[in-house]
């Protein structure tokens, strides 16, 4: 049987020299720190996630360094020939509470300047950088499910409890993981791999060396579980800005499904790919099909996560026992004594077919790991090999003896005894540690709110209107008049402001009279006009409100003076904004803009002038935050100058207009005044309204370019 086949369910098979099966954080961490501690040339992280005070050894023990940005820039200073690259999914703000703040700030200006930290969003819409993957001096590589991140550390034991597992806020769920550590040619390769996401994401192409000799690296205290190993290396990675896509880690567990011949063993997070679920269904429903056991956890990690995936879980665990005609379905999860409401979050990505196939990577049986999200899996098959058929078997073993409370060779002894991966799980799962069924009661409320899969478990890039289109129904979506609405509302408040410094007690607190005098003593000074508009350009950058600016300039010149003052200190301020964003770049911008940066940079771009037109009317987040997404987009320079300028000036004018009539209300207040101040409101309103409406219908009859 030969499941592995380049150019179409991996990209390549190269060699390994020793191959190490890491169950669990711990292991994971401590062999990781070892090797580090030996680099001399490169160090490259891949990652969806890093926490900088991760603490990688927690035997007792006193050791230094421990934490991995003390790590990294302790290697960083040891060794004068080392690059260290660390690579983080750009994550979405949905994440940021469970995130550390500022990770530029932990891995880049807080380290060594050999250690380079990015964040990674070269991605289509929803999707995520999701390969887990560690490159030492192209000779050693760690791949599979485990992130260099908080929550992730733990023992097979998983102890309930385990103050080993408190990162400061009380221990977390037990942890179950898995990642491959392998030596050799195989490691150059994927080096290759991580340089060219790292020259993706910053666009520049990390340090390239030779390899060292494998026994100058690899832990001692490592054993070794095979060597000599062919090992393939299979990707998903969506289409975007013109790269084809890639699915072979889909095609990969297909083809794995296919060739199976006695049972299936999975362990995963996520089970909703309905390409792989129709698989497994076709084979349980053969009369001699093999056994099926999928081990994930009780629940998943994280609210939103448990009201959706484990919701399609479910589901598809039902078309699964709906399939399985002749008992050979295990859908489990591992139960511990005295867990309590705890939960073992089983995050290991691995699949083993009978005793000739093993794979273990970053990719869950989810639609986002098939076609959405970067993924990276490695696998290799016994070739009739049978020291090969022995790793795989006994890593089996290994994993089902941590979930049954057994040791790996009763394992081995009950399945050999019984001629079933199915009916030895059974025989074993008479312990208080044990796997049990997982629960697929799905409550009626969640069946009807995740009623759209492709929404909550997408497998191709997103397109935001059909976005829109899901999340939001049409009759409920904020008509543009919102921001109009509230553009007045705050004009509202301003006259009513004025109203109360005039006719209530509020004036005791506030003497407008001596306020005038003092705006009238300061238009006097003979560079007075120089200073506002140089004061709302340095205000300006300084995210001062743009609009509080305005209305001061007006109070203090007067109509004309007040108008070109703002309107000069506005575009200057623009057009600075402009040019430190170009200057800076879109990775720094990205730390000021956050969330607001894709979605501003996308809409300037789609439509030229109309666009920063539009977006001057209707502003979609603060004004210097848009001058600095704009300047960091590379937005024609023509097209901004002359958008800004067209955008703001019946704004401002409109402002200038209001404020003039606010502050005749303040030195002369009368039923006049005031009649007049109400007309000059309800036009601007009016004109406001029609305005942002042309605009948008403009907007919408533009064809777009946007090809993402």
């Amino acid at each position: 049987m030969k499941i592995l086949n380049p150019g179409h369910n991996c990209w390549r098979i190269d060699t390994a020299e020793r191959v190490t099966f890491l169950v669990d954080g711990a292991d994971y961490f401590q062999a990781f720190r070892t090797t580090a501690m030996r680099a001399e040339l490169s160090l490259l992280i891949l990652a969806w996630d890093t926490y900088s005070n991760l603490r990688l050894i927690r035997s007792g023990e006193e050791v230094h360094p421990n934490e991995l940005r003390t790590l990294l820039d302790h290697i960083a200073k040891a060794k004068s020939k080392l690059q260290c690259y660390v690579l983080n999914w750009d994550f979405a703000m949905l994440y940021g509470m469970d995130r550390e703040w500022l990770p530029v700030y932990q891995l880049d200006w807080r380290t060594h300047r050999r250690v380079h930290f990015w964040l990674d969003d070269c991605h289509p819409l929803g999707a995520s950088h999701h390969q887990k993957l560690v490159v030492i001096d192209d000779t050693v590589a760690f791949c599979g499910g485990l992130d260099l991140t908080r929550a992730r550390w733990d023992t097979p034991e998983h102890k309930p409890g385990d103050s080993r597992r408190d990162e400061g806020a009380g221990p977390s769920d037990p942890h179950h993981d898995v990642q491959l550590m392998v030596g050799g040619p195989i490691a150059r390769s994927l080096g290759e791999l991580a340089r060219d996401r790292w020259k993706r994401a910053s666009g520049y192409q990390p340090h390239v060396h030779e390899p060292r000799p494998l026994a100058q690296l690899w832990p001692n205290d490592v054993p070794v579980d095979a060597e000599n190993v062919r090992i393939a290396i299979a990707r998903t990675d969506p289409a975007y800005q013109g790269r084809a896509e890639i699915r072979e880690v889909e095609r990969l567990y297909l083809d794995a499904i296919a060739a199976a011949r006695r049972s299936i063993y999975i362990e995963n997070q996520y089970i909703s790919s309905p390409a792989i679920g129709d698989a497994l269904a076709r084979r349980l429903e053969e009369p001699d099909g093999p056994d099926v056991v999928i081990v994930s956890g009780k629940c998943t990690r994280g609210w939103l996560s448990q009201m959706t995936m484990d919701v399609l879980r479910a589901r598809l665990g039902h078309k699964l026992q709906q399939s399985d005609r002749e008992g050979r379905f295990r859908l489990l999860y591992p139960e511990i004594p005295g867990i309590g409401k705890e939960c073992v979050n089983v995050h290991s990505k691995i699949m083993i077919v009978d005793d000739v196939f093993v794979r273990v990577g970053s990719a869950n049986l989810n639609n986002r790991s098939m076609g959405l999200d970067s993924e990276c899996d490695l696998a290799f098959e016994s070739e009739d090999r049978k020291d090969l058929c022995n790793a795989i078997s006994y890593f089996r073993a290994r994993l089902l003896a941590e979930h049954l409370g057994a040791e790996p060779r009763q394992v081995t002894e009950a399945i050999e005894s019984t001629g079933s991966l199915v009916k030895a799980i059974d025989h074993l799962s008479q312990n208080e540690r044990t796997l049990k069924p997982l629960p697929m009661d799905i409550p009626k409320e969640l069946e009807e709110l995740v009623s759209e899969a492709t929404l909550l478990d997408p497998e191709k890039p997103i397109d935001p209107d059909r976005l829109a289109e899901q999340l939001v129904h049409q009759e409920d979506r904020p008509p543009a008049r919102r921001r109009l609405i509230l553009w007045v509302a705050m004009l509202l408040v301003l006259a009513a402001l004025t109203a109360m410094w005039r006719w209530t007690p509020l004036s005791e607190y506030l003497d407008i009279d001596r306020l005038l005098v003092a705006i009238d003593t300061f238009n006097q000074l003979p560079a007075a006009p120089l200073l506002a508009v140089g004061g709302i350009l340095v205000a300006g950058l300084a995210m001062f409100p743009i609009t509080v600016l305005i209305i001061v300039t007006v109070l203090t010149f007067g109509p004309f003076t007040g108008f070109t003052c703002a309107f000069l200190g506005a575009l200057g301020c623009a057009l600075s904004g402009y040019g430190l964003g170009a200057f800076v770049g879109r990775n720094t911008v990205r730390h000021i803009a956050g969330n607001r940066l894709n979605r501003i940079s996308k809409r300037l771009a789609k439509q030229g002038l109309l666009a920063v037109i539009l977006i001057r009317v209707i502003p979609v987040a603060p004004f210097t935050v848009v001058n600095l997404v704009a300047g960091a987009s590379h937005i024609r320079f023509r097209d901004f100058v002359l958008g800004t300028a067209i955008g703001m000036g019946p704004g401002i004018a409109a402002t200038t207009l209001f404020t003039d009539r606010i502050r005749a209300m303040l030195e002369e207040p009368s039923w006049g005044n005031g009649i007049l101040l109400a007309l000059i409101f309800g036009g601007i309103a009016l004109a406001g309204y029609g305005l942002i409406t042309w605009l948008k219908r403009r907007a919408n009859d533009t064809p777009s370019t946007n090809q993402d």
